[in-house]
């Protein structure tokens, strides 16, 4: 297949195009500053990616995108750049989950292929918070075992969890309610992952027209309030 995934919703932009060269799948990748450039370097970023593997938009057979939970201007980026690709190039759209896509990575980086697993998927979702989602891998396809939520770092349950992967550990290790002998990989939502979950979503029929394509938010807001900081100063 020939696709295009890209995933802004951390503080990196990530972007990967495939297509087959000689009947092998090649793939090709970028990795750049996000957060406040995203809105700025991911298009150049896609075309010169493009141009490099030597694909047109309009020859991809999708595109994916990050569609959160994440940065609520990474979200909003990825989605309005995809439409805006997907519309251009009459090409289908392909929304991945962030944790989904975070869960692949850290599978691809730490467990035999073909072996069964279960992770928690974690991404730091700021103000003392964490988005995090129960999965598990198991005869090539993943299942979301607990749907997403956003939570503080004690609030987290382990289920029956193998592994935690995320971005977390620095800023929230020592609050997780995690035994030691547990694993805790570091890994972000990666467009490769994306490829790699592309085919099997594609087969799925998780593909929408441009128009449906939406971000994910599990927050319905970015900041606190004034009374909530002034109530949390006082309590502190």
């Amino acid at each position: 297949m020939k696709l295009l995934a890209f995933d802004t919703s951390t503080e990196l932009i990530s972007i990967a195009v495939t297509r087959a060269v000689d009947g092998v799948a090649r793939v090709w990748q970028h990795t750049g500053a996000g957060g406040a450039q995203a809105s700025s370097a991911l298009i150049p970023a896609i075309e010169a990616l493009m141009a490099e593997a030597d694909l047109k938009f309009g020859e991809l057979d999708a595109i994916a995108f990050g569609r959160g939970p994440g940065s609520f201007t990474g979200l909003r980026t990825a989605c309005a750049v995809a439409q805006g690709l997907g519309f251009g190039a009459g090409v289908p759209l392909l929304p991945v989950d962030t944790l989904l896509a975070l869960a692949e990575e850290a599978r691809a980086q730490h467990v035999p292929p073909q072996a069964a697993w279960r992770v928690l998927a974690l991404l730091d979702a700021r103000m003392d918070e964490l988005y995090a989602a129960h999965y598990a891998y198991e005869g090539g396809a993943w299942t979301l075992r607990e749907d997403y939520r956003l939570l503080k770092p004690e609030g987290l349950r382990l289920l029956d969890a193998q592994a935690l992967a995320g971005n977390v550990f620095a800023e929230y290790g020592e609050r997780l309610p995690a035994p030691p002998e547990l694993p805790c990989w570091p890994a972000l939502p990666s467009a490769a992952a994306m490829l790699r979950l592309a085919p099997w979503l594609l087969a799925a029929g998780h593909a929408v027209p441009a128009e449906q394509a939406l971000p994910h938010y599990i927050r319905d807001k970015v900041a606190k309030t004034t009374l909530e900081r002034a109530a949390e100063k006082a309590g502190n």
